[in-house]
């Protein structure tokens, strides 16, 4: 009955079938399944239970005739004052100024919208002449494409649930029902769609949250499970003196958290099955030394490795590094897109015959004539800078490769059991010894000045500075002064006393290279910057880190870009420079004097801005829910990840009570089929 199509309904004919299948409703199933996304109520409360900022139901009488100012043709407020429980509140209404004869002095009116505690304000969407009553019913409001509108979407609904009801079949196991009070799944599907009260609401949201996490935690634990089964075959036996010397040879000590870490990836690697790894770690925690080491054990195994990276910069730092620590016999080289014609061919035809032991690069590493011997190891630094087909094209080069992931932007748990649930995760949570706290400071714009002659003086000691702006050219949107501009303000005000360089992502691949060089050699001591020099770029005698426009920026970016300092013995200091006018971008500034901690930062952030900002959505793959939030029902993500985890290791599918979890799972994601049966 539930794959029924929609045209089966009475008064759905091809037009509003074409419609709400733009939607993306197509069959029953479908619609029951388009939850709302908001209700309204025109529930009224007194003054003082009224919740700042949330949308309000209130009623009182018109006391006076209502003002509208305009301020060009088409925008205009419209005020107009309510005695309400014996205090007056200012109505607005933006760009209504017809409305003004609907609110006539000394009539009742019932108005709903977002209210104001501070100045006893309601920012009016929705109004009603007289008094509604408080019975009055919860009406569903969906997200709506094209000229459908609400009430049609909830009559069709109506038909969908009288019609279909009786079909709908529950598939949690009874044990999962019973014990986290869920309602049974036809009950949670009318509530959701027509609420007879809040508390149903509730509990209704409450089932489809832990469905929604559940259904995607066993897709995690099944295809973790799956590629384990079908990627065997990749043992490596890498020399374990080997590595040893080498790990000793290192010019510092290992952390506990890197020799951990270590350990988890080593063991990967001496495992029959194909590694799929995230290592995660806090700026300058020593992630690069531990890919060195790990990479080195595969090379000693008789493989090839790779190291992808998203710049040319970091492609070229990485390269140093491997020389600088690796013995040398082992064969590295570099492959970016400006290794062009005779060197580009040369390399290709060296990794093609096995005469390379590790290759380093950008996406060229993807390009169709690029060719491994035998390729055993993948490393995809800064992994979520790459869309998901660039990781997996690089993997698919070296059959059964095993592949680690690294990160230095701190994944919140939240997100590395969603985004990355079907990987082994490995944390590196421990800074290195001797490492200096950098000191962050938060300053308005006034202060300009006073700041510039703090980093003059810092200068003239000897050390370096980047200042790194949000934008390259001067926007008419955003009032942010930009790279060019304030380089060559500086430029003027430093003449002769101190050389300023210029980077930005618009300068070709060799200006960037001569810049970078400029700065790491200390020929350029002040470096303007856009957000280039996020990831990666290592200058140990650079203390200052100067960010304008700071609130413009998330505090994953501000942290990676805190990071680029405090790489050697000097002290070292991270100066913002912003004038936020909303709460979030003051909240931002806060937490960044008060932690260096990129893992607290992560939290913060995604409690700020949502799962989808963190990385961007297109490329972190974090999933879009329908119903759950990623923040706020984190304790029913747990939940569900531990169920998951135990129906997938004691392989429930094969019990009755689970069978119908199972064949619901099947049919979702039929590529499993083999798996479940």
């Amino acid at each position: 009955m539930l794959e029924k199509s929609i045209e089966d309904l009475k008064g759905i004919g091809p037009k509003m079938y074409e419609k709400l299948a733009e939607m993306g409703i197509t069959t029953l199933e479908g619609l029951l399944n388009y939850f709302p996304n908001r209700y309204d109520h025109y529930e009224q409360k007194p003054l003082h239970e009224l919740v700042h900022e949330e949308k309000v139901t209130i009623a009182g009488q018109v006391i006076q005739e209502p003002i509208v100012q305009f301020y060009n043709r088409k925008r205009s407020r419209l005020t107009v004052s309510i005695r309400v429980d014996g205090a007056v509140v200012k109505g607005v209404l933006f760009n209504r100024a017809f409305a003004k004869k609907h609110f006539i002095p000394g009539e009742t009116v019932t108005v709903s919208g977002k209210w104001d505690q501070h100045r006893l304000q309601i920012t009016i969407d929705q109004y009603q002449k007289g008094m509604i009553e408080n019975n009055s019913p919860i009406t569903p409001i969906y997200s709506l494409k094209g000229n459908i509108k609400n009430n049609q979407l909830i009559k069709i609904t109506s038909q969908a649930l009288d019609a279909t009801l009786h079909t709908i079949e529950e598939f949690l196991p009874k044990q999962y029902i019973d014990d986290y009070r869920l309602p049974p799944r036809r009950d949670a599907i009318r509530q959701i769609h027509f609420p007879d009260n809040f508390t149903q609401l509730k509990h209704a949201k409450r089932r489809f949250i832990y469905e929604e996490l559940l259904v995607f935690q066993l897709k995690m634990q099944l295809l973790r499970k799956k590629n384990k089964e079908e990627t065997t075959g990749n043992a490596q036996h890498y020399d374990k003196d080997k590595v040893n010397t080498l790990i000793h040879r290192l010019p510092f000590s290992l952390t506990n958290a890197q020799l951990k870490s270590l350990k988890e990836i080593l063991q990967d690697l001496e495992s029959p099955y194909r590694m799929n790894r995230l290592l995660q770690g806090d700026v300058g925690s020593g992630k690069t030394a531990v890919a060195i080491v790990s990479l080195y054990a595969s090379i000693t195994a008789g493989k090839q490795a790779a190291l992808m990276v998203p710049t040319e910069i970091l492609a070229e730092q990485h390269e140093h590094s491997l020389k600088s620590i690796l013995p040398e016999e082992i064969r590295v080289v570099r492959l970016t897109g400006s290794v062009k014609g005779k060197k580009r061919k040369e390399v290709l035809q060296n990794l093609a015959a096995g005469e390379v032991d590790v290759i380093i690069g950008t996406h060229a590493l993807i390009q169709d004539d690029v060719h491994f011997a035998n390729l055993g190891y993948v490393i995809i630094d800064e992994q979520h800078r790459f869309g998901v087909n660039q990781r997996n094209t690089l993997k698919e080069k070296g059959i059964l490769a095993d592949i680690l992931f690294m990160t230095a932007t701190p994944i919140p748990r939240t997100l590395s059991i969603t985004a990355f649930g079907d990987m082994d995760v490995s944390k590196i949570d421990e800074m290195p010894k001797g490492r200096k706290p950098i000191e962050t400071y938060w300053v308005k714009h006034n202060m300009l000045n006073r700041i510039l002659s703090f980093i003059y003086k810092e200068l003239k000691s000897g050390s370096q500075a980047y200042v790194v702006c949000p934008l390259i050219e001067e926007s008419d949107k955003l009032d942010i002064q930009n790279a060019i501009d304030l380089y060559m303000q500086l430029q003027e005000v430093l003449k002769g006393k101190v050389n300023v360089g210029l980077m930005h992502g618009r300068l070709s691949n060799e200006e960037k290279e001569q810049v970078m060089a400029g700065f790491t050699s200390n020929q350029i001591q002040l470096l303007v910057s856009t957000t280039v020099v996020e990831v990666g770029v290592n200058v140990p005698n650079a203390t200052i880190m100067m960010i304008q426009d700071a609130d413009r920026f998330g505090l994953s970016q501000l942290h990676q870009l805190r990071g680029r300092v405090g790489r050697g013995e000097k002290k070292s200091y991270c100066i913002l420079v912003a004038d936020p006018k909303g709460d979030t971008g003051k909240e931002r500034m806060r937490i960044m004097t008060e932690t260096t901690d990129g893992f607290v930062l992560a939290e913060k952030d995604l409690e700020l801005r949502g799962p989808g900002d963190v990385f961007g959505v297109k490329q972190s793959g974090v999933p879009e829910f329908k119903i759950a939030d990623l923040v706020h029902d984190y304790r029913a993500l747990e939940t569900a990840r531990n169920d998951a985890i135990d129906l997938v290791v004691n392989q429930r599918w094969k019990e009755k009570e689970y069978s119908k979890l199972f064949h619901y799972i099947k049919r979702e994601f039929t590529f499993l089929d083999d798996l479940l049966n």
